[in-house]
């Protein structure tokens, strides 16, 4: 990787050079994980007072409001992220996304052309077999509320980027001069967010190599573009894609999806796409680590991070 492909992001880091000591990244990094979980703590009281949904939907995001009220609780690690940068490191919001005007159009032009790409490659043509084992959602009040569950998405995509390729990136290339300390270790920490214990072994490590590989590529983006921008339109579009797409009937976070594959694995030939939190496999054969649908799943990261760059043209 040529320096120069990576110019854009010494401009995006120069603002945390000011306070880029490691110490305070570590502290930053815990005081955030420490707000953000409490704020999960402080969900099923708040829906006492508040009543959205009942905390079980929202733990498992099975129906709509369960699924809106969790991804909008995403909120909390966005502003979690701007108080700790803004008291331990003195900046604010614009510093950690970049210049507001360029993010916002790079995201987009990402948005724009990942999401057609996506849809054309999966319904043009239709794959009659596929939707044959699902069951679709009516469509009127899907469309109704897909202008709210964007956003929802927009607001947990945007949250996760702001802590992973915002501050740590940002904080990290800051102190440190070599590409794979920035690209690597946010990655890892993105990766280990993604551990799902509940998952078979195989399984959970699959989540986690995907997750990691996901994080290589926001950051690559991050740094090719100087913005946040880029990463947060390719983290929507396969969020959307998880989310609003494909979910498993009565299966996590499934509560937003269109088409709703059969809850029993035995009446389905065929097995949901890769969604953000993975669903077991009860009753399923063992899956390989080397495993080639695995595999076909980190090709996609690749396909749409090769699409975002011809986006920014990077």
């Amino acid at each position: 990787m040529t320096r120069r492909a990576y110019d854009p992001h010494l401009r995006f880091v120069e603002p945390a050079r000011a306070r880029s000591e490691p110490k305070l990244l570590v502290i930053g990094i815990l005081l955030v994980e420490v707000m953000y979980l409490a704020s999960v703590h402080l969900m099923e009281p708040f829906l006492q007072l508040v009543p959205l949904a009942n905390p079980a939907e929202v733990a498992g995001g099975s129906t709509p409001r369960g699924l809106l009220v969790q991804l909008y609780s995403f909120l909390a690690l966005g502003l979690a992220v701007v108080l700790v940068s803004a008291k331990l490191h003195g900046r604010g919001l614009a510093s950690l996304i970049g210049q507001p005007s360029l993010a916002v159009q790079q995201m987009f032009q990402v948005t724009l052309l990942l999401a057609i790409g996506t849809l054309a490659i999966e319904f043009i043509p239709p794959d009659v077999e596929l939707l044959s084992f699902t069951q679709m959602r009516p469509l009127g009040p899907w469309l109704a509320l897909l202008p709210v569950a964007l956003l929802a998405l927009l607001i947990q995509t945007g949250a996760e980027e702001l802590f992973y390729r915002g501050y740590v990136q940002q904080q990290l290339a800051a102190r440190f001069d070599r590409p794979w300390v920035w690209l690597v270790l946010p990655s890892l920490l993105f990766a280990s967010a993604h551990y799902t214990p509940e998952l078979p072994p195989v399984e959970a490590a699959h989540y986690m190599i995907w997750a990691f590989c996901f994080g290589l590529a926001a950051a690559d983006l991050t740094a090719r573009s100087g913005t946040l921008g880029p990463a947060i339109g390719f983290h929507l579009v396969n969020n959307a894609l998880a989310f609003l797409l494909f979910g498993q009937a009565g299966g996590m976070d499934s509560g937003l999806a269109l088409f709703l594959f059969p809850a029993d694995p035995a009446q389905s030939l065929l097995p949901p796409p890769t969604m953000p939190h993975p669903l077991p496999s009860d009753g399923m054969a063992p899956v390989s680590l080397f495993d080639p649908g695995f595999l076909v799943e980190l090709l996609g990261i690749g396909m749409l991070w090769v699409g975002a760059r011809i986006a920014i043209r990077r």
